[in-house]
């Protein structure tokens, strides 16, 4: 069986024989570059037509071929909902309702809050199944997307629950977070109930809905309202609800005469419809009070194409709204929404990460940083990765946090913040002299720019936490013929020699003074990062130099930043502004008068 991940379409091989070339060439194109979603796009589609479209009937490789490319596709991007669909009618097509159904089964647990994705599920298993209890008990009890209570079997959805929405919660909460535009679902739902004749439970489903803000709560009233008068009274409320309900009625009847049971039950058909209006209000006033942030909401799926500013900011704040309501599993969902659009950018996942962590729920903070770091934040954006191993720190899981640092090390050996954090985790639990000994290693494989940035933490870390000064400076003195050309080394160099406080200002100048003449020097540098760090001497002398300091100041400053040109000084006339283009001739000959 083909492993999954990144790198595993590189394990994808094609022996037949219809459009061997273009389907190698198109494989090929996808291993040089797999975050390139087009290239994908293009081998999907081609991997597709084989044949004439791949079925059942097609031969065996291509069969092969197009169910790797799309396992190692939708790995790769698993929020494109509309791919898993165009999957699972292929598999139908190839190997019946099993496959096809274990298709949908991987696609609404990798995106959950897809009710497009529910819906088709949902339609798939109403048009192939003859159960209905599997149709009813398989398919809405296992929807995270809409958390809809499951009493049966709780072990059972637990596990389910723990597959399909790591990051969500207790499934028995009262409270369920809802998605606005769920409709199409409940729509398929009452559809299938009322299709096999089973008015008790659609009544059910519109008692469910009304407590949901969603767009079209207002249709689900109208027409629950007609069902008030007309079902049953055991079917319009749970037990609890009724007995409540019943016990006011009896309280109001109290010390009056024995009224007929249609007049109680007249009563309490009151009491439900004013129940149930008490939650069309609530309802109405909670989609009144997300409406704005829905609104702004252009696009709700998942695309590789960047969104607009203006949609990244209506989830920010959609986000802070929420939170500040202090409802957790509304919260929870609003932002499983926000990560299908915006699955890409490492500040949402960050955000959420740091807002789940809030509210003290460590494993479920977990999971959203390996979600981000393993499936869909690229490693160009290292922060979310970072943050995970100082996670898994804090937690007690220094291995887990050091595997982390080196497998980030293995995509980008270079990257320096990410060298300094793992040298940081061996110096809080293995000592300094071990942080000092794993930078001597990374920079003997480094280039000059990030070896002198190592070598500068390596001072750093003798200096500041070791507490050696002597040290500090042996590994600037020792190392800095080699990192001639990195601005880096040298401007810690003189911060260090700066920072460091002596009775005896002239030695203590001496020393900072041979620092920057070593630099002038020997430095191998272009001139504005010559000039960068000069400055930063020449600062140094005005605002802790002695009697002589301006002196040299002066001589710098004409050697470091030239002098002025005669031609150019204080009494050349000034030059005629030119007219810029679209501006009045007579606006430009003003300003030179004035």
């Amino acid at each position: 069986m083909l492993a999954t991940g990144r790198g595993s379409i590189a394990q994808v091989h094609y022996s037949g024989e219809e459009a061997a070339a273009e389907i190698n060439k198109l494989l090929s194109a996808v291993v040089e570059n797999e975050d390139d979603f087009e290239r994908w796009e293009a081998l999907v589609t081609r991997a597709s037509e084989l044949e004439g479209g791949v079925t059942r009937n097609s031969s065996p490789s291509a069969i092969e071929l197009v169910r790797n490319v799309y396992d190692c596709f939708l790995t790769k991007f698993p929020l494109f909902f509309g791919y898993w669909k165009k999957y699972a009618d292929l598999e139908f097509s190839i190997g019946g309702t099993e496959t096809a159904e274990m298709v949908y089964e991987r696609g609404v647990s990798c995106i959950s809050p897809s009710v497009d994705l529910w819906a088709n599920y949902c339609t798939f298993k109403m048009d192939t199944s003859h159960d209905n209890d599997i149709i009813r008990d398989g398919g809405l009890s296992r929807i995270p997307a809409l958390h809809v209570y499951m009493s049966r079997n709780p072990a059972v959805y637990r596990l389910v629950r723990a597959i399909t929405y790591p990051v969500t919660l207790c499934p028995y909460a009262k409270e369920q977070p809802k998605i606005l535009d769920s409709h199409p679902f409940w729509d398929k739902y009452i559809e299938f109930e009322e299709r096999i004749q089973e008015p008790a439970n659609v009544t059910k489903i519109y008692s469910r809905v009304l407590h949901l803000p969603i767009y079209q709560f207002a249709r689900y009233y109208e027409k629950f309202s007609v069902l008030l008068s007309n079902r049953p009274v055991e079917e319009l409320a749970d037990p609890d609800t009724l007995e409540s309900l019943k016990a006011a009625v009896q309280l109001e009847n109290q010390g009056q005469p024995e009224k007929p049971a249609l007049e109680i039950e007249r009563q309490l058909r009151t009491k439900i419809h004013e129940y149930y209006y008490t939650s069309y209000s609530k309802t109405q006033q909670e989609v009144t009070n997300r409406w704005t942030f829905e609104h702004a909401i252009k696009r709700a799926y998942f695309h590789v194409t960047e969104l607009e500013e203006s949609e990244l900011d209506n989830w920010r704040k959609y986000l802070e709204y929420e939170e500040k309501q202090g409802d957790f599993e509304r919260t929870s969902f609003l932002y499983e929404r926000c990560l299908v659009a915006c699955a890409l950018y490492d500040e949402f996942w960050l955000r959420y990460a740091r807002w789940m962590f809030s509210q003290g729920k460590e494993e479920n903070t977990r999971i959203i940083y390996m979600r981000a770091s393993c499936i869909f934040v690229p490693i160009s954006a290292p922060t979310v990765r970072l943050n995970w191993a100082r996670f898994e720190e804090k937690l007690g899981r220094t291995s887990v946090a050091r595997d982390i640092y080196l497998a980030m090390l293995e995509e980008a050996p270079e990257h320096t913040e990410t060298l300094v954090s793992l040298a940081g985790l061996e110096r809080r639990h293995e000592g300094n002299d071990a942080a000092v000994r794993l930078l001597e290693e990374y920079i003997g494989r480094s280039n000059n720019q990030i070896g002198g940035k190592l070598a500068a933490e390596q001072a750093r870390i003798l200096w500041q936490c070791k507490g050696n000064v002597d040290e500090a400076r042996q590994v600037f003195k020792e190392k800095h013929e080699r990192f001639l050309d990195s601005r880096e080394f040298w401007k810690k160099y003189l911060e260090f020699e700066v920072a460091q406080p002596s009775p005896d200002q002239e030695e203590s100048h001496a020393r900072i003074k041979t620092v920057h003449e070593l630099m002038r020097t020997k430095g191998r540098f272009s001139p504005e990062v010559s000039k960068e760090l000069s400055h930063y001497y020449m600062a140094y002398l005005l605002d802790r130099g002695g009697r002589s300091a301006v002196e040299e100041y002066m001589q710098l400053d004409k050697d470091v930043n030239g002098y002025v040109s005669p031609a150019q000084s204080a009494f050349s006339p000034i030059p005629a502004q030119k007219k810029r283009k679209g501006q009045p001739h007579n606006a430009a000959t003003k300003r030179q008068r004035q």
